[in-house]
């Protein structure tokens, strides 16, 4: 089971700064039997609650300079700068955690818990959760850990007029499981203990009152920091089962003002233009990233840079796309357009929206006999496969089906993947999806087995460009209209040596892949390019195009997500947490962007439907490690390690 600990000290404690650091961290260690999977504290001083957490074990934890920089910002508040006295009260608790519910590598799922206007720590297992989410028609959060429905209920019951003692005591009598808590709430003075089987033992000092999770870990903190505490009451069971609640009444702070808590390194700070500069559920060590006040993105984009006014080049820049026209597009359809319904052209279909909306409009408005083809390399997932079949049977359209030895091609992904780890770079991240590129040279080779010429990819849309993955390999891309063939050679020439370089950087690149790499390299930038991108002719309308595919075909959304962009493969996920943990944005803060500068939505929605976009769903990704055997825990851990560029 977990451990929690902590203490309380008043001035007349006589405890120093350096004093409350020795004996805090002696706790976490003491405690670090108890759970190894993840660590955070809070800490609490003159009316401000302090949060700070992350999934590693204590030793690791307590040796980051984020905990450090952490402990020494809020300390400050209630020691004496020069003499490094206590001249406040000051509070702390801690958790190491043993994961019993929730991976860990989700943020929300490790303690401390805020939950409204409680901030506190648990030790235990309730086991019926599920059944008092339902009777109190609370919302379900994103966090799995069963510990937040406990301070969920107490604040209930306190806003029902009952006492924090009794609020507790209401809860207590609702849960099935195991209970061991501590925690404070806004408008309190109070440190609450409380347990349903006996797994918390305080003793007290001259002004200061510490606790644990065993007694043995107490007597031995005791005895070790004797000349730091001074004599110490007897250990002291808080009894279980009895009713009694112990309240620590030790004056902590006149409030805990939870609205300005440090919580998984986020704060309400906001511009002076009144938009919040940060987005809830960045990793725990994140700063508020400077954004360009007209679009969303961040000040770690490549090759971003600000005017005086806050306003990014790319929006300086930003010229409304020249499309070819509809006139044009059926200018090209006419050239190769059937009489006799026979096959006219072949459309690559991924079951995505914008192929899935293509082969409609191919079909139904401009009259073309369309054959679909497909490429399963191993990441098609299975939301994609329902929405191919809907679209080809109602469209009475051919599918030609093409699959990858899959097997290998995961195999070749986890070992990039690995590889990538040990010396991790962002421009590389597109080396994972080198299997899928091979779409390009199946469409040369059916064009030329059923004598079909006319090849149509339903892309082109000028809001979905990622030039930041060219970017973060030291390449601004140009004009290229989404056809990475039309790169300049210069271009193409730097982007191979960035390659280069990094393959001889970490040899651990030159693995099975590396021929299939060099291919894919081939058939992306070098091989011809002549095929028909659809929305390089014809304005691309998201609403039109959901409301088409929703109504008229029963298209498939993700159940995970409002946005119907980038679900038909299995990586997507897994490549967009990745940016999203390193460099603070992913895919969708670019194609919120672009929306802004089309005059499609305006910043404030932009800021919402990226929060909403970013937020990853943990299924998707276990499934994707699943598929290509990595370790998904000590994947993200890894992840979450590498230094981030804010």
């Amino acid at each position: 089971m977990c451990g929690i600990f902590g203490f309380v000290a008043n001035p007349s404690s006589r405890l120093n700064s350096i004093n409350s650091r020795r004996i805090l961290i002696d706790l976490f260690h003491r405690s670090e039997p108890r759970g190894r999977d993840a660590s955070g504290l809070v800490t609490v001083a003159k009316g401000r609650a302090a949060v700070y957490k992350r999934p590693l074990p204590p030793d690791r934890f307590l040796s980051e300079k984020g905990f450090r920089q952490f402990l020494s910002k809020n300390m400050a508040i209630s020691f004496d700068e020069k003499s490094g006295n206590l001249i406040s009260p000051f509070a702390v608790i801690g958790h190491c955690r043993l994961v019993l519910r929730g991976t860990e590598v989700i943020h929300a799922n490790n303690q401390p818990v805020i939950s409204g206007p409680i901030v506190g720590i648990h030790n235990g297992l309730i086991t019926n959760e599920l059944e008092l989410i339902k009777k109190h028609e609370f919302s379900h959060n994103r966090g799995s850990i069963d510990s937040e429905i406990i301070f969920r209920l107490i604040n209930q019951y306190c806003e029902e007029g009952n006492s924090i003692r009794s609020a507790t005591a209401k809860c207590f009598n609702d849960i099935e499981g195991t209970a061991s808590i501590a925690f404070f709430r806004q408008g309190g003075n109070q440190l609450i203990l409380a347990t349903n089987y006996g797994s918390i033992y305080i003793s007290r000092s001259n002004g200061l009152v510490i606790f644990a999770s065993e007694k043995a870990i107490l007597e031995s903190f005791i005895t070790a920091n004797k000349s730091i505490i001074g004599a110490c009451s007897s250990v002291e069971s808080v009894e279980a089962d009895t009713g009694e609640l112990i309240a620590l009444e030790t004056t902590i702070c006149d409030s805990i003002d939870l609205s300005n808590s440090i919580f998984d390194g986020i704060t309400s700070s906001k511009g002076t233009n009144g938009e919040i500069l940060e987005i809830k559920d960045w990793p725990a060590d994140k700063q508020i990233l400077k954004r360009c006040v007209r679009c969303i993105l961040p000040s770690t984009y490549p090759f971003i840079d600000f005017d005086i006014n806050g306003t990014c080049n790319y929006c300086r820049d930003y010229v409304v796309p020249n499309l070819f026209g509809e006139v044009a597009l059926e200018r090209e359809l006419d050239k190769h357009r059937s009489s006799d319904g026979s096959p006219d052209c072949l459309v690559g279909f991924s079951g995505g929206r914008d192929s899935s909306y293509g082969l409609h409009l191919l079909k139904s408005n401009y009259k073309m006999n369309p054959i679909a083809f497909s490429y399963d390399w191993g990441m098609v997932t299975d939301i994609s496969r329902r929405n191919q079949a809907r679209m080809c049977s109602q469209l009475k359209i051919e599918q030609i089906l093409r699959a990858a030895d899959i097997p290998a091609k995961r195999r070749y992904m986890r070992k990039n993947i690995e590889a990538w780890l040990r010396r991790p770079n962002l421009g590389m991240v597109p080396l994972f999806m080198a299997g899928d590129k091979f779409f390009y040279s199946i469409a040369r080779q059916l064009r030329n087995e059923i004598k079909t010429p006319l090849v149509i990819f339903c892309a082109g849309n000028p809001l979905e460009r990622t030039d930041f993955k060219g970017g973060f390999a030291g390449v601004r891309e140009g004009n290229h209209a989404q056809r990475l063939y039309a790169f300049s050679a210069y271009h193409k020439l730097k982007i191979g040596a960035f390659y280069l370089a990094q393959y001889i950087l970490n040899p651990s690149y030159f693995n099975e892949s590396f021929f299939e790499s060099v291919m894919s390299f081939f058939t992306t930038f070098v091989a011809k390019d002549d095929f028909l991108y659809l929305y390089q002719y014809i304005p691309w309308d998201e609403q039109e195009l959901e409301n088409t595919l929703l109504n008229e075909y029963g298209w498939e959304k993700a159940p995970y997500s409002k946005n119907t962009w980038r679900i038909g493969d299995g990586y997507t996920t897994f490549i967009n947490y990745v940016f999203y943990n390193i460099a603070g944005f992913s895919e969708f803060d670019t194609f919120r962007s672009q929306q802004i500068r089309a005059g499609i939505i305006d910043r404030e929605e932009a800021l919402k439907l990226a929060n909403q976009d970013n937020q990853y769903d943990m299924d998707t990704l276990k499934e994707f490690m699943g598929q290509v055997g990595l370790n998904l825990e000590e994947t993200l851990t890894r992840i979450g390690d590498i230094p981030k560029l804010y």
